[in-house]
């Protein structure tokens, strides 16, 4: 079974320095019928104008991913910890037992639009760790590339969940494959262009809940098109 969730349906908050669209119920948008899909909490597109950010704000007992898709995202945290976060860059931050961070865009002229994903931890109480990779473009061209997992397989980062994320980079009428182990699921999230996930149709910021669902085909529709997959329990 495949359950789309439509771009124009998810939820909003602008700001003005901020403009987010909530996959998932977040601050004070709150809908009981999208709480997450199994330990993914979190799907927000957000973007941010130049100059601004969030101000240093705690967080804990959550796995939070940063992807940016245009821009650059600067982030300092309270484990001395800073970067620069660009297109190909994956971030995970282990909040675990409590940390403190911020998060800017790096530039005072160009907007930063990126996605911020939050995943339950396998267990609360964790030491909070901060990671992040670079994967090229080419690496991920006409693939899924796996860029976080449980044990950090292929290179990729560590998150404290049985949670498999890919990345795909599409052109027109590429198309990807992925199987999926009986009694696991799926969440399909268009980042940009647009596919075909087993004959339905996808545009940018739709998502997808894929159960019951041995194999998903992916197929895209548009140039450029950018997609991730998460593998879930």
């Amino acid at each position: 079974m495949i359950t789309v969730r439509h771009a124009e349906d998810r939820g909003t908050a602008n700001f003005g320095w901020l403009n987010s669209q909530h996959t998932f119920s977040f601050g004070h948008y709150h809908d009981p019928r999208h709480m997450g899909f199994g330990p993914l909490r979190v799907i927000n597109e957000d973007r941010v104008r130049a100059g601004a950010g969030f101000d240093t704000h705690g967080h804990r007992d959550m796995e939070i991913i940063s992807y940016v898709l245009e821009g650059a995202l600067e982030h300092k945290d309270s484990l001395g910890t800073g970067s620069v976060i660009r297109p190909g860059d994956v971030q995970v931050m282990s909040a675990g037992t409590g940390i403190r961070h911020s998060e800017f865009n790096h530039s005072q002229a160009e907007p930063v639009h990126f996605l911020q994903i939050w995943v339950l931890p396998e267990r609360n109480g964790l030491t909070p760790r901060y990671e992040q990779k670079t994967f090229s473009a080419d690496e991920k061209r006409g693939r899924l590339r796996l860029v976080a997992s449980p044990d950090g397989s292929a290179g990729s980062v560590v998150m404290h969940q049985d949670v498999r994320l890919y990345a795909g980079l599409l052109d027109e009428g590429a198309q990807v494959e992925h199987a999926l182990v009986p009694g696991r699921k799926a969440w399909v999230q268009v980042a940009r262009g647009a596919v075909t996930l087993n004959g339905v149709a996808l545009q940018a910021g739709d998502g997808a809940a894929v159960d019951d669902v041995s194999t998903l085909a992916i197929a895209a529709g548009s140039a450029e098109t950018e997609i991730l997959v998460f593998d879930l329990p």
